[in-house]
Formats: structure tokens, C-alpha cells, sequence
């Protein structure tokens, strides 16, 4: 096993290496710039509330808000764990919103005033959802869960704990039609498509709750890894057929943490790798590998990513029944690997940390950057190789728990930028183009709930979706955002982004995107090479009357004039990568013209 920041050492804080406070800070100022800039931040000293909240945002507009309908809320404990808001799917012009005590349906046709269309009330938690057709999957884990989502008394023999189906294609009735039982629940869940000749869509459950007694579901056992069968060091895969959803069943339970060599199902992280984590705080989560808590497939690529508690792993899934672990890298600085996503063209794969489990404030001024932080890999040749971390930039109160959280690809041509939600550390839109240099380019921040506790709030998942970003707010409800232009990112840029249309997304089904060709796109393309300083001005103000010309030629009787300005602008370009990039697009661009 490799542990990729061995060259990189986790490094204490300067108080406790017996620095003064100005070494300390000149240290943090040397290792950390943009920590150290992040003091002047807008986001810093923002008014608590719960729904009257001080907002800070740069780059990123509050589009539209929906409080939790009441089933949903208390008013009197509003950040209570059991009607905590949590993942989030979409599909054609609807919002699915995944709760502890249930799920909603928004009608997002108009992303600046969502409307609630659906509720439907079934206690048991995590309540991730996603979609497929019209199929929902829903994760629960806790054991106050009915088979039938009801709220009276909770037997052995009427509990469930796994994966429930339900049939949408009424939206206003949405009826369970399959309900599987696994040993640990489920905390999450990922879909991975058959082929198209299978007709069936297999479910890969990760589980990281407790362990059923076998009295309560056959063949479950807490046993150590050296018995027959344990129910920890392993997943689940259901198989659904897509015509019968109703006989959904475990068809495997692969064992992903084998040591090769050994044969030891328990192969992987199994003990911290410090007594302490290296705030010196007691780990939490302790990092030990019995379950994955995310798996991201990426099927376009045939691999998948897991989030695996205290390991990041790379997974083979081209044959989706049978999942095969092909890397895994740790990291000393982690406390429990939590979620991943990959780059557009696979060759990098971004994972979070969940220092406290999500319930702690981990971005005060005393957590340095490596810790409650994203980690950046590149994959090279089938392995992960670190790159850098990053960490939502700005400093956080005592009562606000923030920690890196769900996130998904902001869909710009030619850069890899993510929305990501960090809790009660509000909204980071981040570009991770250059592995090794990550930036922030956008944020949303709210102020704390109670400036005076720590109470669970927050946004627990960002994504883009058709040229919005919609959250999910744990505490308040529903959120909508909108990007806006700024230095780090063009208006063009934007609009490119936007051209992007998806017919359903789920994060852990992660889509490959394709750009038609545009002039969004070729304008995305070019705001870049200027940014960068591969075109300087007197060639950016030709390939621009270029450009121009062209697009005002494009939609009448001039089109061979259009396209000989584009092949102009081409000509014009030279070798430096982002040149090239956008002289393909220009070209791409002009053949749909001929």
C-alpha cells in the first residue's frame, strides 16, 4: 500500500512546535497564501440565523430558497438529526431531496422558485436518493426504519435497513415496489448501469452502520475477518431488473479490501495510522477500512472511486456485477474518506475528508488546510498519484461545522472546476485544472444558525445541473444558485457551461460531458488562452475581430464567409497547448457550418 503524502508530512501546528504567534503566522503565511490572504475575507464575522442569516458570495448569486415543508421541520430543535436534509438527484425539470425522515420532489422549471410538488414521509435515514428512469433508490441505515415507511412501533420483524425502490412515474404518488435488506443499511449508495442488452441497473450499497444480528436478517454476522462470511470488509451489489424492479436482489458481496498477497478480507487501513490525528485531537472518525461510505462510478472510463473510511480506492467495473479493486493510497492527514469525483477525461479524482464526521467545526483558524480537506490525484497508468490538497479558503466559526462534502463538475470546456458544499462553510467553486495549484474562483456563505452553539446545518451537496447549482440545506431547505462572471470566470465560459443539457443526474453515476461545438465554447476556449497569457494582446485582438465576424456572419447567407474567418483565426495560432485547444474547437466549429 502506498501512503502518497509520505513526501509531504503532516505538519503540526506552529503553537505546538513552540513558535510564537508571529512565527506561527509567518509559517502559516509561507506554507498556506492563500489561508494567510483569506483574512480580509466577507465571509468572515457573518450575523447567525436561522432563515435572516448575514450572506456573503462572490461569483455565486442566491437564485432562489424553499424552506422544508413542515413534515420535515422543528422548529424547536431545527438542526435535529432525524428531519436533516441530505443528497440530492435530478431529472428533466425535477429536484429529488433526500431526507432523514423521508424524501421531496421540486418542480425546478424555474430554478429561481422552485415549487414543491411531492412529499413523502418514511423515517430512517440517510435518505440519499437517485434516480434512474423512473426508479428511485433510497438509503437507509438507522434502525427506526419500517418496511412499510410507517412511524409505529419497530420490530425485528417489520425493520429495514438497506436499499428501498420506489416506482415515479406517477409523481404525485410515488409507491415502493422493492425494499432490499442488507446486514449494515445502507449510508449511500451508487448506480452502475448493465449493458443494453441486460436491461438492469446494479446498485453497489455502501453500509458503514452496525451489523445486524442474524436473528433479525439471516447470514449476518459481526464476526472478526478471520470467520466464514463476516458482514463488514465489503459491499453489496443488487441487481434490478429495469421491467421488474420489484424482484431486486444481492447478487454478490464483493470483498475490496483483500490483501493480494495474504488473502486477508481486512487488507487494508485497520488501524490509524497515529494514536491521535495530527491536530492531536482523538480521531474522528477513527480511519479504519470495513466499509466504503461513497463510490463514484464513472462508466465511460469503466472505473469507479471509493471513498473507503480510511482509504481512497480505484475500481475496474467493467463488469458492473463484479467490481475489482485495482489501487488504493492512504493518507496520514485524512480522518475518514467520505466522497470522490473524477476529472471529465478520468485522469484525476478528487476525495474528501470528513474530519468529525460532518457534525464538528473543522475549518476554524486552529485546522490547518490538509485537515477536513480535499485530496487531488492524478491517475496515471491505472494508479493514483497525490497532487495537492485543497481547502475551502476562508475561516470559519466554532459554531459552524464545516468540512469538505458532496461536490460535482461545473462543466466549463478546457478547465476542471468543481461546486463543492462544505456544510455550514457554505458553497466553494474551484478550479483544480493545474493538480498541484487549486484555486478558488466562487463562493455562497451563510452566517452560523447560533453564533453561540454548534448546531448541524448547512449545505450538504452542491451540484451543477442544466446552468444552475442547485444544494440541498440541511436545516433550512432548498437552494438555487447561479454563477455570474468574474476574473476567473468568463461570461462566455458560463454560457458554454450552460449548453451542457443532462436528462438526469446522480453524483455517484458520474455523466462524461460533451461540448457541441459553439461559439460559447470557442469564446470559453479563448477567454482561457488570454487569461493564461498564452495569447498576448495584439493576437488576442485579431483572433477576437476574427471571432467576431464570424458569428455575425454564422446565422444568414454569408456562412463561407463565417467559416473563412474561423479558418483565419486557426491559421493565426500557435503551438502552446491552449492555443491548440482552441484552434480545434474553431475548426470543429467551422465544419458544422459547411
Amino acid at each position: 500500500m502506498r501512503i502518497h503524502s509520505a513526501s509531504r508530512p503532516s505538519r503540526p501546528s506552529a503553537a505546538r512546535r513552540g513558535l510564537g504567534a508571529v512565527a506561527a503566522a509567518l509559517l502559516i503565511a509561507a506554507l498556506f497564501p492563500v489561508l494567510a490572504s483569506a483574512q480580509d475575507d466577507p465571509r468572515i464575522g457573518l450575523g447567525d440565523g436561522l432563515f435572516d442569516a448575514e450572506t456573503a458570495s462572490s461569483g455565486l448569486d442566491l437564485l432562489g430558497h424553499v424552506n422544508k415543508p413542515d413534515d420535515f421541520f422543528n422548529e424547536d430543535n431545527p438542526g435535529s438529526i432525524a428531519l436533516a436534509n441530505s443528497d440530492l438527484a435530478l431529472r428533466d425539470d425535477l429536484a429529488f431531496v433526500g431526507n432523514f425522515n423521508g424524501f421531496n420532489i421540486y418542480d425546478i422549471s424555474n430554478p429561481a422558485s422552485a415549487e414543491l410538488e411531492t412529499s413523502v414521509v418514511c423515517p430512517g435515514g440517510q435518505g440519499d436518493p437517485s434516480i434512474y428512469g423512473d426508479l428511485l433508490f433510497f438509503s437507509v441505515e438507522e434502525t427506526r426504519a419500517r418496511i412499510d415507511c410507517g412511524a409505529g412501533d419497530v420490530t425485528p420483524e417489520n425493520r429495514f435497513r438497506g436499499v428501498r425502490v420506489f416506482d415515479i412515474s406517477d409523481l404525485a404518488n410515488p409507491e415502493q415496489v422493492a425494499a432490499v435488506q442488507t446486514c449494515r443499511g445502507s449510508h449511500t449508495h451508487t448506480l452502475v448501469p448493465g449493458d443494453e442488452s441486460s436491461n438492469v441497473v446494479y446498485v453497489y450499497v455502501s453500509g458503514t452502520a452496525g451489523v445486524r444480528p442474524d436473528s433479525e436478517l439471516a447470514g449476518c454476522s459481526n464476526e472478526g475477518p478471520e470467520t466464514p462470511n463476516p458482514s463488514r470488509w465489503r459491499i453489496e451489489v443488487i441487481e434490478v431488473p429495469l421491467d421488474a424492479p420489484e424482484d431486486a436482489e444481492v447478487v454478490n458481496e464483493p470483498r475490496l479490501f483483500t490483501n493480494p498477497d495474504t488473502g486477508a478480507i481486512d487488507g487494508l487501513q485497520n488501524e490509524p495510522p497515529t494514536p491521535n490525528h495530527p491536530s492531536g485531537a482523538p480521531w474522528g472518525p477513527t480511519p479504519i477500512t470495513d466499509a466504503c461510505h461513497d463510490i463514484t462510478a464513472y462508466p465511460e472510463i469503466g472505473l469507479a472511486a471509493g471513498a473507503c473510511e480510511g482509504n481512497g480506492i480505484l475500481i475496474d467495473i467493467s463488469d458492473p456485477a463484479n467490481p475489482v479493486r485495482i489501487d488504493e493510497v492512504s493518507d496520514p492527514n485524512f480522518a475518514y474518506w467520505h466522497s470522490a469525483t473524477f476529472n471529465n477525461d478520468g485522469t484525476k479524482v478528487v476525495f474528501t475528508d470528513e474530519w468529525g464526521g460532518g457534525l464538528g467545526a473543522r475549518c476554524r483558524d486552529i485546522d490547518e488546510p490538509a485537515w477536513g480537506a480535499n485530496a487531488i490525484f492524478d491517475i496515471v497508468d491505472g494508479e493514483m498519484e497525490f497532487a495537492s490538497y485543497y481547502k475551502v479558503p476562508t475561516i470559519q466559526t466554532p459554531a459552524e461545522n464545516c468540512v469538505a462534502h458532496n461536490a460535482s463538475l461545473v462543466p466549463v470546456p478546457g478547465r476542471d472546476l468543481m461546486t463543492q458544499a462544505w456544510y455550514q462553510g457554505g458553497a466553494s467553486v474551484w478550479d483544480f485544472s493545474d493538480s498541484e495549484n487549486p484555486q478558488e474562483i466562487a463562493f455562497f456563505d451563510r452566517g452560523p444558525i447560533d453564533e453561540e452553539a454548534l448546531m448541524l446545518g448547512g449545505l450538504w451537496s452542491t451540484y451543477w445541473y442544466n446552468g444552475t447549482i442547485f444544494g440541498t440545506e440541511i436545516a433550512r431547505g432548498f437552494d438555487s444558485f447561479g454563477l455570474t462572471p468574474t476574473d476567473e470566470l468568463s461570461e462566455s465560459e458560463i454560457e458554454a457551461a450552460s449548453e451542457v443539457e443532462l436528462d438526469q443526474f446522480n453524483a455517484q453515476l458520474q455523466p462524461q460531458i460533451d461540448w457541441a461545438p459553439s461559439f460559447a465554447v470557442v469564446r470559453a476556449l479563448f477567454d482561457q488562452a488570454v487569461r493564461s497569457g498564452e495569447l498576448d494582446s495584439k493576437k488576442a485582438k485579431q483572433i477576437d475581430g476574427f471571432l467576431s465576424r464570424a458569428e455575425r456572419f454564422a446565422g444568414g447567407p454569408q456562412r463561407r464567409a463565417a467559416i473563412a474567418q474561423l479558418e483565419n483565426a486557426a491559421r493565426k495560432l500557435g503551438d502552446s497547448p491552449k492555443q491548440q485547444e482552441l484552434a480545434a474547437a474553431i475548426l470543429e466549429l467551422a465544419d458544422t457550418l459547411r
